[in-house]
């Protein structure tokens, strides 16, 4: 039997999954198989999942959780209330910390790479705080205080709508990129007091003025933790070679998602696109980026997954899939997890011993 690799994965809303189901009196069961879920602890072990960012995002509408998400439907992207995000963003940090604390043998909540390293060499899944969309966050930015003080390391500044720090990039195909708006004067606050207490700014979900506007603020690598290649799927949520280009140039990474429509040439919701798909997107990827700029994002319980991965226990498809395109085992090994790490060494600096 091949050993698994084991895989840091960049993004997933499982957290978020779990708390909708809560709230609808449907509760989920994390240490179990549970079909319902991409990630549960049985699969993880099965696919060989060491950690992650584990996302908290806020849908717009906090009172349609019992139906199905609609990417046509325009008030799905609705700005939301600050208030409203905090309170939602505080009950998923809460279940977080709950889940760690009734599975301690099996989870930890990591800050920094040592942690992560830590929880793995003692077979835990490292979890790190991560925020999709700063909603929650007030423009003074008091709430990021507190929040990294609880444990946050990761921030994606917008997800695919506006809010009071930038906008987001449509969920649609491209052939050629609206730049869209950037960045507000509270983005670019928001970026520069991330990169003081040490939490990576993630541009996934950004429009290409916004992930400009980045560029600019920013000293730190460029990280966009579940996005791909739009030269090779022309969705709005890619990224173009000049992108790329300037994310290798800071020394940053870029994570694959999982997510049909931003993996095919056509865009289309289907999930029988071919894991050759995610492998050519990684090896132009790595055209650009180099060996060390290229991760994975799966955004796993947050999109349409290929059939052949299925969830979190197919991560060994996609691995036997970049075998079989002649990736090398110390390659496999940094798009599964080196790079990730390293990401984390260069912009959340672990504190002195």
């Amino acid at each position: 039997m091949t050993e698994l690799v084991p895989v840091f994965d960049g993004h997933n809303d499982t957290l978020l999954k779990l708390e909708i189901a809560a709230r609808l009196g449907r509760p989920l069961t994390f240490a179990e198989p549970n079909p319902t879920l991409d990630i549960d602890l049985p699969g993880a072990r099965k696919g060989g999942l060491v950690g992650g960012f584990f996302a908290m995002f806020t849908p717009s509408h906090l009172d349609r959780f019992d139906a199905a998400f609609d990417p046509d439907d325009p008030s799905n992207f609705d700005p939301i209330d600050q208030p409203a995000a905090l309170n939602f963003t505080l009950a998923m940090f809460a279940r977080m910390r709950r889940l760690a604390r009734e599975l301690p043998e099996d989870l930890a909540i990591c800050e920094h790479a040592r942690d992560v390293r830590s929880a793995i060499g003692r077979n835990r899944i490292a979890v790190v705080p991560h925020i999709e969309g700063a909603e929650c966050i007030d423009t003074d930015l008091n709430a990021l205080e507190v929040l990294h003080a609880a444990g946050l390391r990761s921030l994606g500044l917008v997800w695919s709508r506006s809010n009071a720090f930038g906008h987001g990039a449509p969920m649609e195909a491209q052939m050629q990129l609206d730049s869209g708006k950037g960045l507000t004067d509270a983005g670019f606050d928001l970026v520069r007091e991330c990169d003081r207490l040490g939490v990576l700014v993630d541009l996934s979900h950004l429009t290409e003025a916004g992930f400009w506007d980045v560029a600019s603020a920013t000293n730190k690598p460029l990280i966009a933790t579940h996005s791909n290649a739009h030269a090779v799927s022309p969705s709005a949520r890619n990224l173009t070679d000049r992108q790329l280009s300037a994310v290798a140039e800071s020394g940053g990474v870029v994570g694959l998602n999982f997510h049909v429509g931003f993996l095919r040439a056509d865009c289309k919701q289907d999930r029988n696109t071919p894991i050759e798909q995610m492998v050519r997107h990684l090896d132009h990827m790595i055209g650009i980026l180099g060996e060390g700029g290229v991760a994975l994002g799966s955004d796993f319980d947050g999109c349409l997954l290929p059939r052949e991965i299925g969830g979190v226990a197919g991560l060994t498809n996609l691995v036997a899939g970049m075998r079989d395109a002649g990736f090398g085992d110390a390659l496999i090994d940094k798009i599964c997890h080196k790079n990730w790490l390293a990401a984390i060494d260069k912009g959340v600096p672990t504190p002195a011993a």
